[in-house]
């Protein structure tokens, strides 16, 4: 057993002894953690094996040029993560499951001992994520359940690339590698929206610069415009919904209203697909399936701050470790400092 892997049930231990539901959710998480350890292999061993499919072989030699060019132009760490290789036999590594009240866009929290304070909890099985669901609906809860590809350990096991990241082509999966490794460079304890916006922006940028590393053309900027005036819409709902949700209004009532707030986001969305993205359906199955506070709970989460690192980029010239550096001098003023400086940054 790696000192890593005692250091992973050394840290489980107090928690699985806290209780039977605290034992039953932290004993699936090093069980999960453990099976995809052992499931890892050396990249470089699966791409010279010829018993292996060759649309593979090809998708994580790709895959690798990326990696490389992480640490080397991007300067996020330099390890053996992303030189790993796992096959999970399923598309998603984990299932988060997000919750808040009925009328309230304050999510519950769950707190753990490296990772801090998170808006969610993860399953490694979607099944017990759909019982833990289940339970939250009983409660009164909105609940929202979402599959995902990959998440970083911040450094305390070499992360592999996962089968299912591999689904979404060769440029999806350098931006993923970019996103993950990012959250190794830099982590800070209990804000979430920091960690997601930084990890994000650092996926955007790095995407374009390896799109020039490449010989690829800019991109048109479609995809990246319709992303954003969807988070815009789907921000908008939010910030309606918080308005709805501070007035003192009767339950049958404010239930009206929150239903009349996600039909109208329905209609300016296809408003939006038809009027100015030639009816692009990109977005149809998300919006056309059930809606509720905990859905928008992610779209706050992991854009919020990302204009404030782009001008951060900008200020210190597009220089890497000048970015990081100036990201810790941020990450280490205490919250509320934290965040006026975001403001101050996303306004220039």
């Amino acid at each position: 057993m790696t000192s890593r892997v005692r250091g992973l049930l050394v840290l489980a231990l107090p928690l699985l002894l806290s209780g039977c539901s605290s034992a039953g959710y932290y004993s699936q998480l090093v069980t999960g953690q453990w099976n995809l350890l052992q499931a890892r292999e050396p990249v470089s061993k699966v791409i010279v094996d010829p018993r292996r499919p060759t649309v593979l072989r090809e998708q994580l030699a790709k895959a690798q040029a990326a990696r490389s060019f992480a640490s080397e132009h991007l300067h996020l760490p330099d390890n053996q993560s992303y030189r790993l290789y796992a096959d999970l036999k399923r598309q998603y590594v984990v299932w988060n499951v997000f919750a808040t009240p009925a009328y309230s866009l304050d999510p519950v929290t769950h707190c753990f001992p490296i990772a801090g304070c998170v808006a969610y909890r993860g399953y490694y099985s979607q099944g017990a994520a759909r019982g833990e669901a289940a339970l939250q609906h009983q409660q009164g809860m909105d609940v929202f359940v979402s599959g995902v590809e990959a998440y970083s350990t911040l450094g305390w096991f070499d992360d592999p690339i996962l089968n299912g990241m591999l689904n979404w082509g060769d440029e999806r999966l350098a931006t993923l590698i970019f996103h993950e490794l990012a959250h190794q460079q830099f982590y800070v304890k209990d804000d979430t929206e920091f960690n997601e916006s930084f990890a994000s922006f650092v996926e955007q940028e790095g995407t374009r610069q390896w799109r020039v590393e490449q010989g690829l053309p800019p991109s048109d900027g479609s995809h990246v415009q319709q992303r954003e005036q969807f988070i815009t819409l789907v921000l908008d709902t939010r910030q309606r919904l918080k308005t709805l949700y501070a007035q003192p209004l009767p339950a049958a009532e404010m239930q009206q209203r929150k239903t009349a707030a996600f039909e109208r986001m329905r209609r300016d969305y296809r408003q939006l697909r038809d009027e100015q993205w030639a009816g692009n359906p990109r977005y149809d199955a998300w919006v056309n399936g059930p809606l509720n506070n905990a859905k928008l709970l992610p779209f706050g989460l992991y854009d919020q701050w990302v204009p404030a690192f782009s001008a951060l980029f900008k200020h210190v010239g597009g220089d890497w470790p000048s970015f990081y550096a100036e990201v810790e001098q941020l990450g280490k003023l205490p919250p509320e400092q934290r965040k006026a400086a975001l403001y101050k940054w996303a306004e220039r």
